[in-house]
């Protein structure tokens, strides 16, 4: 059973990579789009695409935090008191971005927009990197055993988490300049279908010569996991790589629709490749899922309100983005739409 749990924890890890990855690289877009008046656009844009689903994203990553919580409680309380201080300032990051974004719609004075809008940026710039850094602590061990604390810097300040960190970034800006570029043309705006597929070239070939400089850095650093990956997760490490030059490809040649698809594999690939990596341990090598996992009692009600959560939860998600790729959302902050003469009040004379 509490292998069944870790593989429905992996698939909430890997949901909230795909979507919310997305949308924090959205924001990054909106970091490099330049000065008020030559970032304008790609803004517009970048608010039409995230701002009916952003919220939505976020029920991913507690999703995560509850079932590592009440499933595996050992390694939650051994990560947690490790590496409080990336995951605090992650949740800052998350709602210093999520409040900025929401009152940058609501101010007026260009200042107050161009502050609230840094504040954005700069949140979607800390979260990918602090949760990258998390997951490179994990994967190489530095987090202890049985729920007590190790260093509060070095676990996460070493060479994997930093690579973590950055492959994070170029990972989510990559996959969030592909998602832009569909909805870009979703929307009509041309000239930023091309703006954004420039971009989305550019982040693929980043992402790709990380990726790979980071071969060296996991064989030098954290040998166990570079061995999951040769070995095991060898299928998914080529799924990731397949679909990035895959998507590299159909951007070029202008295929945005299969080019999206692509980019999901890419990234999504490489994150399922770190956990059969690691497999069967929570944390590697001291901590495997069995010897972590809570009472019978407790998987099997979670493993109840799972059920209940794919019957009520994620058909309500899935109507939400149908919605929103249809056209059928209004724009987060858009003014509401002038009555028609048939709603129109009657003249009282």
């Amino acid at each position: 059973m509490s292998t069944a749990i870790a593989c429905i924890l992996f698939i909430g890890v890997l949901a909230y990579a795909i979507f919310g990855g997305a949308d924090f690289g959205a924001g990054i877009w909106d970091l490099l789009a330049g000065g008020a008046r030559r970032g304008a656009r790609p803004r517009e844009v970048i608010d039409r695409s995230i701002g009916p689903v952003w919220e939505a994203n976020h029920v991913w990553l507690i999703f995560v935090f509850v079932v590592l919580w009440t499933s595996f409680p050992t390694a939650y309380a051994s990560i947690t008191s490790t590496l409080f201080v990336p995951l605090v300032l992650a949740a800052l990051g998350i709602v210093l971005r999520g409040a900025s974004f929401a009152f940058r719609k609501a101010v007026f004075r260009t200042r107050d927009q161009r502050n609230f809008g840094a504040a954005f940026a700069l949140g979607s710039l800390m979260v990918p990197f602090l949760f990258g850094t998390v997951a490179g602590a994990i994967a190489t061990g530095r987090v202890p055993a049985g729920g007590s604390a190790g260093d509060p810097w070095s676990s996460w300040l070493n060479p994997t988490s930093l690579l973590g960190g950055v492959l994070a970034v170029v990972a989510v800006a990559y996959l969030a300049s592909v998602y832009l570029v569909f909805d870009a043309r979703r929307m009509g705006e041309d000239d930023m279908v091309e703006y954004f597929r420039r971009r989305a070239i550019v982040s693929a070939v980043v992402a790709g010569i990380v990726a790979i400089a980071g071969i060296f850095v996991i064989h030098a650093d954290a040998s166990y996991l570079f061995d999951g990956l040769t070995s095991r997760a060898l299928p998914l490490v080529l799924v990731s790589a397949v679909g990035g030059v895959g998507s590299l490809v159909l951007l070029v040649r202008g295929s945005h629709r299969f080019a999206r698809m692509a980019a999901v594999g890419a990234v999504g690939g490489i994150v399922a490749a770190w956990g059969v990596a690691q497999w069967p341990y929570v944390i590697p090598t001291t901590m495997e899922i069995s010897e972590t996992a809570a009472p019978s009692g407790t998987l099997g009600a979670v493993l109840v309100a799972f059920g209940l959560a794919c019957v009520i939860v994620l058909p309500a998600l899935a109507l939400l983005f149908t919605l929103d790729q249809k056209n059928l959302l209004p724009e987060e902050g858009a003014p509401e739409p002038p009555a028609t003469p048939t709603e129109a009040a009657p003249d009282p004379a």
